[in-house]
C-alpha cells in the first residue's frame, strides 16, 4: 500500500485505542483482520484504499470463505472493514464505504437434538433410589412438560407454581420477558412427591440442594447427564434436549406453530420454525423407511 494510506490505517488504530478505547485484544482482531485485506490488496496491486471497489470486497471474502472460515468468522471481518472503510469515509478520504452492502455467507443452521417419545418415557418413567432423585425427577418431568430453558427452571421459587390449576409463572424469561405455562399432570405428581421431601430452608427455590439451598444450573446438567447414564441412553443429554424434545413433539401432534411460540417464550416466529425442519426430517425418515418406492434403484 502506498504510504499514506498505510499512515491512514495506523491513524485509525490510534482512533480506536485512543477515543473509542478499545480493548487490545479487539484490536489484534481487528489488526489481523484488515491485514488479510491489506494481503489482497498487495496480491490484485491495489495500491490505494479508494482503488477498493465492492467486487474486491466480495472476491476477498469469498477467499476467505474457501480457505474455510466459518460465517461468524467471515461476519467479524466484514464488520472490522466497514468500520475502517466508516473511518475513512469521516475523514473524507474515501467517497463510498465498498463492504456495505457484503454479506458473509449464511451459516448453515444445525438442528437441535432431541429425544424421541420412547426415549422420553424411558428417562421420565426410571424409578428414583433417593430424596435427590426424586427432586432430579420433577426437574426433569417440569422441564419436558413446560419446555423450560435451564436457567428459568433454576430460578423457579415455590411460589411460582399454582398445582391446582395447574400452572407455571416464569418470571425470568429471556430478555426479562414473563410468560405463564400449564403443568402437566405427571409434572405436578413429581413435584408434589419432592415436596414431602423438600428441605426446610428460608430459601425460596422449588429446587434445593441437601443443604436447602438453590440448585445451581450446573448442578442440574450434572444430575441430568448422571441420570441419562444411568439409564443406559446412547448419548448425552442435557437440559435444552428437553426442550427441543418439548418443542418437537408438540409442533408433531398439534402443528399450531404460534402456540409452540408462545409456550417457549420465542420473540420471532422464525426461531420457532427451526423445529418445522425437524418435524419434516421425522417424516422424510419415514417416508424413506415405509415407502415402498421410496428407495427404487433406477435401472
Amino acid at each position: 500500500m502506498h504510504s499514506d494510506d498505510q499512515q491512514a490505517l495506523a491513524n485509525y488504530f490510534q482512533h480506536l485505542k485512543i477515543e473509542k478505547r478499545m480493548s487490545e485484544h479487539t484490536l489484534k482482531n481487528y489488526l489481523r483482520d484488515i491485514k488479510h485485506l491489506q494481503n489482497y490488496c498487495s496480491t490484485n496491486k491495489l495500491q490505494h484504499w479508494q482503488d477498493i471497489h465492492p467486487t474486491d470486497i466480495r472476491n476477498h471474502i469469498a477467499s476467505r470463505h474457501r480457505k474455510g472460515l466459518g460465517s461468524s468468522s467471515l461476519q467479524r471481518e466484514l464488520s472490522a472493514i466497514r468500520s475502517f472503510f466508516n473511518y475513512l469515509l469521516k475523514k473524507r478520504l474515501l467517497e463510498s464505504n465498498p463492504a456495505y452492502h457484503i454479506r458473509a455467507p449464511k451459516q448453515k443452521r444445525k438442528l437441535p437434538k432431541v429425544l424421541d417419545v420412547d426415549q422420553v418415557a424411558g428417562l421420565l418413567e426410571t424409578h428414583p433410589d433417593s430424596p435427590l432423585e426424586i427432586r432430579d425427577l420433577a426437574m426433569f418431568e417440569l422441564f419436558y412438560s413446560s419446555g423450560l430453558r435451564l436457567s428459568e427452571l433454576a430460578a423457579i421459587n415455590i411460589d411460582d407454581l399454582d398445582l391446582t390449576e395447574p400452572s407455571l409463572l416464569v418470571k425470568q424469561g429471556k430478555g426479562g420477558k414473563q410468560r405463564n405455562l400449564p403443568v402437566g399432570s405427571k409434572a405436578v405428581s413429581a413435584i408434589k412427591k419432592w415436596l414431602a421431601y423438600r428441605p426446610e430452608t428460608i430459601d425460596p427455590a422449588l429446587f434445593t440442594s441437601n443443604k436447602g439451598f438453590r440448585i445451581s444450573q450446573r448442578s442440574i446438567q450434572l444430575r441430568l447427564d448422571r441420570w441419562g447414564k444411568k439409564i443406559g441412553l446412547p448419548e448425552h443429554v442435557h437440559p435444552h434436549m428437553l426442550r427441543h424434545s418439548f418443542a418437537s413433539h408438540l409442533l408433531e401432534s398439534s402443528q399450531d406453530i404460534r402456540a409452540v411460540q408462545e409456550l417457549l417464550g420465542h420473540s420471532n416466529i422464525s426461531t420457532t420454525q427451526i423445529y418445522t425442519h425437524l418435524d419434516f426430517q421425522h417424516l422424510a425418515e419415514v417416508y424413506d423407511k415405509t415407502h415402498p418406492r421410496a428407495k427404487k434403484k433406477i435401472e
